[in-house]
Parts: structure tokens; C-alpha cells; sequence
């Protein structure tokens, strides 16, 4: 792999981990439809067994073996759809790929009926979705577990994926001042649950009219008191920039909303990522994007390419958190020599 993690191994082995015995009990069969699923306790073992998956890859080669996983995408994907194939893979298990982009989930039959079948077949379902609702649907009927690759709602994986990548460059999560720019959408709204589990400090700067769903507000809100932490909600990118360990943008448009692209750039021009706005941060900060990005759009090519820029070791820990996740899910820690 391109990138190695810069995190220390941990005092605590493994498998001798309190968090990590805890969610392997806890989160066995379970769903992901939304960050919120899991405590914080679980968060932190997810990232912990991630950086362990990806320091000692072969310890981890046969711990799902001949399990299956179906990927059933109605949307067009990059990292996430190698990123859970690679995975699996590497883990001794099977990938089925299901291309729903041309027939979308519940159109042909019910996604009730599409759960009782495919919970015969294989281990566990991803779905990449428009409507949070065809998550929850197929979590509700299926008796396998079902992850959340992404919906209109919410982008799980992806955000545990980007704060392991902040513990690779910070060593922790803990009071880490993250700064996200742009629209209060799916990524947004799995950032600031995951860093409210986590103990980061959480700014979400967006024009007026876009701000994350005051739900999510609320929860995580909630979450970050009892982690001593704050979520604050901005329309000023500077000042939500000054004195930022990371700074985070996600494009405007998101899938499905292109007829609202004429409508949406000048609204978000001022929030472009640029020099200037990466000057406000502090001296160490990253510049992070879950990609695909939109060059000179929402971020100039100049910090995309940037040395301070962690994009794609964001995109190489998906495969790694999501490892983690599905041995979780899976049980295959039982299977994995550390744990024996």
C-alpha cells in the first residue's frame, strides 16, 4: 500500500483491548446504517482495529473466509465499491457486485422480498443508495448485516475512514479542532457524529439555507457534551477556519442533485477551499476531501495537490476501517490469530 500508518502500536495489545472485546460482543450480526449505531466505545474500536488491520495485514488473511458480501450500488462508485471488494478479499472472503443504477431498489420487487432472498446467499449486504429509507428498510428485514456505503443521509464508512486518517497524522482524535466547509449533507452529517464520538471539536461552516439537518445537530450535539467536546455551526468559513487542525470539503452537488448545480456555485463560491482559507488554519493543518472532488470548484487544485493535503490516505483507510468493520460485524476476530 501507498501510505504506512504514522500511529504508534498500541500499550495494550489487540487483543487484550477492552473496546475492541466490547464491540466484537456488542456489534456481532449487527447493522450500520448510521454513525449513531454505535457508541463511542465502539467508534474508537473500529479505528483501533483498523490501524491494527492495516500494520499487520497478514495476521488478518483467512479470518472471514468463504464469507460472502453483495454489494448492491445504485449510485457510481470508486473507493467505495474497490475499497469493500479489496477488503473482503484480502480477509478470505467474496465479493458479488450488484449494479441497481439502472433499476433501483424496490422498483422491480419490494426491498422486503430483496432481503429475504439475499440473507440465503450471502454474509452480509452494502448498499450505496439515494433514499436513507432503502438502508433502514433492508436492515429491518434482512437477517444478515447490513452496512451503509452511502445514502442521502448519511456516509458512515467514509467518516470512520477520515478520522482514522486524522489519528494516523495527529495520534489522536481527542481535541483535534475539525473544520468542515461546504454543504450540510451526507459526509457532513457522519463527520460530526463520528467526531463528536471521538472528542474532536467540530465547526460545520455553510451558506444559509444549507446547514446539516438539525436532528443531527441536535444528536451530536448531545453526543459531544458527554465526550467533552463542542459542535459549532458557522456561515462564515474564515472563522471557521482560524486555528483548524483539519479542514474538510465535500463537492456541492451531490448525486442525484445536478439540476442544481447552476443554482448552487455562486452560493458556494465563497466557501472554496484555497490558500487563503488554509492560511487561517494552524501552521499543521491537513486539507481532507472524501472525493471524487471537482477541481477548482469547492478546493483549488493547489491544495488538492498540496503538502498539506491527506486525500488519498483518506481513500486508502477506507479499505482498512472497513476491514475493521466487517470483522467486527462478521465475527471474524475468532478466526484472526491475534485473538485465539
Amino acid at each position: 500500500m501507498a501510505s504506512k500508518s504514522m500511529m504508534e502500536p498500541p500499550a495494550v495489545p489487540v487483543h487484550q483491548d477492552p473496546d475492541i472485546l466490547a464491540a466484537a460482543a456488542r456489534m456481532a450480526g449487527e447493522d450500520l446504517c448510521s454513525i449513531a449505531d454505535l457508541s463511542s466505545s465502539e467508534v474508537r474500536a473500529i479505528l483501533k482495529l483498523g490501524h491494527d488491520v492495516k500494520r499487520n495485514p497478514t495476521e488478518y488473511r483467512r479470518a472471514l473466509d468463504a464469507k460472502q458480501m453483495v454489494l448492491m450500488f445504485e449510485k457510481a462508485s470508486l473507493r467505495t465499491r474497490m475499497s469493500f471488494e479489496a477488503g473482503i478479499n484480502t480477509m478470505g472472503g467474496n465479493a458479488i457486485f450488484v449494479d441497481q443504477t439502472n433499476s433501483p431498489l424496490g422498483e422491480r420487487e419490494s426491498i422486503a422480498d430483496v432481503a429475504r432472498n439475499v440473507e440465503r446467499w450471502v454474509d452480509v449486504i452494502v448498499l450505496r443508495t439515494y433514499a436513507h429509507d432503502t438502508i433502514t428498510e433492508m436492515a429491518a428485514n434482512a437477517r444478515v448485516p447490513v452496512i451503509n456505503a452511502l445514502s442521502d443521509f448519511e456516509h458512515p464508512c467514509q467518516a470512520l475512514a477520515d478520522f482514522m486518517t486524522i489519528e494516523e497524522h495527529f495520534g489522536t482524535t481527542k481535541g483535534i479542532n475539525f473544520t468542515y466547509v461546504g454543504d450540510g449533507n451526507n459526509v457532513c452529517h457522519s463527520l460530526m457524529l463520528t467526531g463528536a464520538q471521538l472528542g474532536a471539536n467540530v465547526t460545520v461552516a455553510t451558506p444559509r439555507g444549507y446547514s446539516p439537518d438539525i436532528e443531527i445537530v441536535t444528536l451530536a450535539r448531545d453526543i459531544a457534551g458527554a465526550n467533552g467536546c463542542e459542535v459549532r455551526l458557522l456561515q462564515d468559513p474564515a472563522a471557521a477556519a482560524e486555528g483548524a487542525d483539519a479542514i474538510y470539503t465535500d463537492v456541492c452537488v451531490s448525486m442525484g442533485m445536478e439540476h442544481e448545480s447552476t443554482k448552487r456555485a455562486p452560493i458556494f463560491r465563497p466557501f472554496q477551499v484555497n490558500d487563503a482559507l488554509m492560511q487561517k488554519a494552524s501552521p499543521s493543518a491537513v486539507f481532507m476531501h472524501c472525493l471524487p472532488a471537482r477541481r477548482n470548484a469547492e478546493v483549488t487544485d493547489a491544495v488538492l495537490d498540496g503538502p498539506q493535503s491527506i486525500v488519498f490516505d483518506q481513500a486508502e483507510n477506507r479499505m482498512h476501517a472497513q476491514k475493521a468493520l466487517l470483522l467486527l460485524l462478521l465475527g471474524g476476530l475468532s478466526n484472526t490469530a491475534h485473538f485465539q
